[in-house]
């Protein structure tokens, strides 16, 4: 029978009517059947079939191919087998079953939890964390003093700069007073004034020692050359000679008178730019100290004429303790720049003296041809003088 139904499907035509379409195929509705009731789930067979699983009990499996009948339909209805349910909810991993390890259970190892061991865990972290945050927490309080001191501070010091900044202000234009020591302040308009004079001193000092160290250089090289001419030159032997060590010996009292220069030069210098620094930097911290004292004093004098009420007196307090404050410390401040002005003076006439001594002494004995004077003076002033090339670096220094 099976030869017989596969002969007729392979011999059979397939008639076309005259829109094009084919004719119905009896042998066909069995497959149409079978399709029909494959796919007769509606949506809501869909909608139970997620959520309670799929129903056996309506559904059949089909047996036979091409050109099958409905007779191969054959029900599921005696299949039995449990639901397939559908959580929302459960998360798309594994859980482990409880007290087991998905690698221990892979390995065929079963362990059980220990309420000993979690408790003693426990106990463990409650401990360890108990320190951690008492130290979080005053890391925290730390971090906010600091922030808190900050701020204080800069209160205090916008509220400095303004007072001092109107005080300053109202002295410029002539609507306030402020707080004069004459026999102060004339101690250091002079000091002041010695300063660019000295100054002054320097700069041309160190303008000489230039130049003279670019004679000594030439004279160096002339006596150099008169050497060797006089070698060359055997009608002229006699006079290139004289010349070459009168060129030598001007260059060696040269260097001689070169070093004290030096000397009087660094001595000039830290008398300048370090002795009388230091004492105008004090002079300034002491202006400064005035200005905000004469600041804080008319801020004491204008809530002095003020309304006396509960909350005025409290500030005139508060104004008068800053005032002493600043009092002390103008008053502190004024000594020390009376008492350095007192040293300074007589650092000054000590080294003066003796450098201007020096000066005059090399260049006296320079220029008379003096020699053994000039070395005497830089043994009088224990000036070592280096020699050529001292400046230079070695050559381990170098590499």
């Amino acid at each position: 029978m099976a030869d017989s139904i596969m002969s007729r499907a392979a011999t059979m035509e397939i008639p076309i009517n005259s829109n094009g379409d084919s004719r119905t195929i009896p042998e066909d509705d069995g497959l149409e059947q079978a399709a029909k009731a494959q796919w007769s789930l509606d949506e809501k067979d869909l909608q139970q079939v997620m959520v309670s699983g799929p129903n056996l009990n309506e559904t059949s499996i089909v047996s036979g191919g091409y050109g099958g009948t409905a007779e191969g339909i054959i029900p599921t209805s005696s299949i039995k087998g449990p639901a397939i349910r559908f959580n929302a909810d459960f998360p798309p991993r594994r859980i482990p079953a409880p007290g087991q390890d998905l690698r221990m259970k892979a390995r065929g190892v079963n362990i059980v939890p220990s309420h000993s061991a979690a408790s003693r865990i426990a106990s463990q972290s409650a401990i360890i964390s108990g320190p951690n945050m008492h130290q979080a927490g005053t890391a925290e309080e730390a971090t906010r003093g600091v922030a808190v001191e900050k701020l204080d501070f800069m209160r205090k010091w916008g509220l400095n700069t303004y007072k001092c900044t109107k005080q300053m202000i109202s002295e410029r234009f002539g609507r306030g007073s402020r707080t004069v020591d004459l026999e102060l302040e004339a101690q250091i308009e002079v000091l002041r004034d010695t300063k660019r004079k000295y100054e002054n001193v320097l700069r041309l000092a160190r303008a000489l020692t230039n130049h003279f160290y670019s004679m000594v250089q030439t004279q160096h090289a002339l006596g150099d050359t008169f050497a060797d001419l006089s070698q060359k030159s055997p009608e002229l032997r006699d006079e290139f000679g004289y010349n070459a060590e009168t060129q030598k010996l001007l260059c060696k009292n040269g260097e001689t008178l070169l070093g004290a220069i030096n000397f009087f030069v660094s001595s000039i210098n830290t008398l300048v730019n370090k002795t009388m620094e230091d004492t105008l930097l004090t002079i300034k911290k002491y202006e400064d100290a005035r200005l905000e004292y004469d600041a804080y004093r008319a801020d004491l004098e204008e809530l002095n004429l003020g309304p006396r009420d509960a909350v005025t007196m409290a500030r005139i307090e508060a104004a008068q303790q800053q005032y002493q404050v600043q009092k002390d410390k103008y008053e502190r401040l004024r000594n020390d720049v009376t008492i350095k002005l007192k040293f300074l003076e007589e650092n000054k006439v000590k080294v003066m003296h003796k450098q201007l001594l020096l000066f005059h002494n090399a260049i006296s004995a320079y220029f008379a041809g003096n020699q053994q004077q000039l070395e005497q003076t830089l043994k009088q002033f224990n000036i070592k003088l280096k020699p050529p090339g001292a400046d230079k670096p070695s050559w381990l220094e170098e590499q």
